[in-house]
């Protein structure tokens, strides 16, 4: 069983692509189970941002996997696979590692270093360790990642830049000091939608949402943080709008919910809407209105482009040796992990043949008084212990160290081991429901 990573982002596909894979929240379960009930998959997690979409799963087999999740990708997108193939980039096994560590550092984003894919990573295990897609591989892979992820942004001071979507789709919207803005959406994004407008001292803050207690706690959390804020129903956009000077729309939903109608007449004042969905939360139409600029993801793609990215070389360049380090680490100890089962199935066998050999020792001489046996049997025992040593913590470095050879299969010929004692004694375990992540 290996790890495949299959997905697509603002590196290899459209946006009009991304829209059509993106997947809505309310379907997240059900296409991890999807996956998971795949014929080659046995553990599957999706990360669905506002510039990716990526499929993490354990499979049986390699090219099985690849078509098991492209076809399930495929159908989210109401395509057919051949249509989706060219937008897919696949990983598997340490690349599909070594992608993932790069990812949570901020290291593949559409703005190098941001932090925000941190927390999005960690959302995405929890929603698929809630709908029981995640076992022993995908647990062990994303507690080492989350760990991986903060390590770099420590060290390298990649999270001293701050840099996200959310701010590149600010610096966009111009001055902000002083203004209003309306945030549509009070989920994740929404959130740092507030917390990048008050560091840029904006001077009042309205939230709209669809379930208002969300709207609520948003602005009441930004008003203890300094700034003046207030809540409005979806039904109160309008009026938000003809008092703000900038709205930013991050929904998540599946279809527009800003249009041309939400806009009055603001008598030659000037409006920024920043479009942070994916799919688009604003109607296209909007971008025609007099007086409004629209800042969307395609804008920021084009930012990004002629800026260059916000990290200096040597930064990337050690952020990069981190991840490099981090993949060695975590394969050898993998490595390590698949021989130690068939290790202490042959400690278990020698344990079997010293039992054999002091029973048939007391069948021949029974009179033996009961004090010798029990040093005979130490003895023996110590004896296979020190001759078993020295080559089973051999083998386990050795497993650690390269990759080119099967140690666990060459003890098993060895010793001629049952090929499935070793599998019994390594059956996976959920991770434990309290674990702090």
């Amino acid at each position: 069983m290996s790890v495949l990573a299959v997905g697509l982002s603002h590196r290899s596909a459209e946006l009009s692509t991304l829209e059509r894979a993106a997947v809505p929240a309310g379907e997240l379960v059900k296409l991890l189970h999807d996956l998971q009930q795949a014929e080659h998959v046995s553990e599957a997690m999706l990360v669905s941002t506002c510039n990716r979409i990526e499929v993490y799963a354990v499979v049986e087999t390699f090219h099985g996997g690849v078509n098991d999740v492209s076809d399930v990708l495929a159908r989210q997108a109401g395509m057919e696979p051949a249509e989706l193939y060219d937008s897919l980039y696949v990983h598997y096994a340490g690349a599909a590692v070594e992608h993932l560590f790069s990812v949570t550092s901020g290291l593949d984003s559409m703005v190098v270093g941001e932090t925000q894919i941190l927390g999005q990573v960690r959302a995405a295990y929890a929603t698929a360790r809630e709908a029981g897609t995640v076992g022993r591989t995908l647990h062990e892979l994303i507690q080492t990642t989350l760990r991986v992820g903060k390590r770099v942004h420590s060290e390298t001071g990649l999270d001293k830049l701050g840099a996200s979507v959310v701010s590149e789709a600010l610096a966009a919207a111009g001055e902000l000091a002083g203004k209003h803005a309306l945030i549509v959406g009070a989920g994740s994004m929404g959130a740092l939608t507030a917390s990048h407008l008050r560091k840029a001292g904006i001077g009042r803050i309205t939230v709209a949402n669809r379930t208002e207690a969300n709207a609520i706690r948003l602005a009441e959390k930004v008003t203890e943080q300094g700034v003046p804020a207030q809540s409005v129903p979806l039904s109160g956009v309008a009026a938000a709008v003809a008092e703000a000077d900038v709205v930013v729309c991050c929904t998540g939903a599946q279809n527009a919910v800003f249009a041309p109608e939400h806009v009055p007449a603001r008598a030659g004042r000037p409006l920024v809407v920043c479009d942070l969905g994916l799919p688009k939360d604003v109607d296209p139409e909007v971008a025609h209105l007099a007086g409004v600029a629209v800042v969307d993801l395609e804008t920021i793609q084009r930012r990004m482009r002629e800026a260059g990215a916000p990290t200096t070389e040597r930064q990337k360049a050690k952020a990069d040796g981190i991840v490099l380090d981090e993949v060695r680490d975590y394969l050898a100890g993998q490595r390590r992990a698949e021989v130690t089962p068939t290790v202490t199935a042959l400690r278990r066998r020698a344990a079997d043949v010293v039992d054999a050999e002091l029973l048939r020792l007391d069948n021949r001489l029974p009179e033996l008084d009961s004090q010798v046996r029990e040093e005979v049997g130490r003895t023996v025992r110590r004896v296979v212990d020190k001759l078993l040593h020295a080559p089973t913590v051999r083998v386990k470095q050795l497993a650690a160290e390269t990759a080119d050879t099967d140690y666990a299969n060459a003890l098993r010929e060895l010793f001629c081991l049952d090929p499935q004692a070793p599998a019994a004694m390594a059956s996976p375990t959920a991770p434990p429901e309290n674990e702090k992540k």
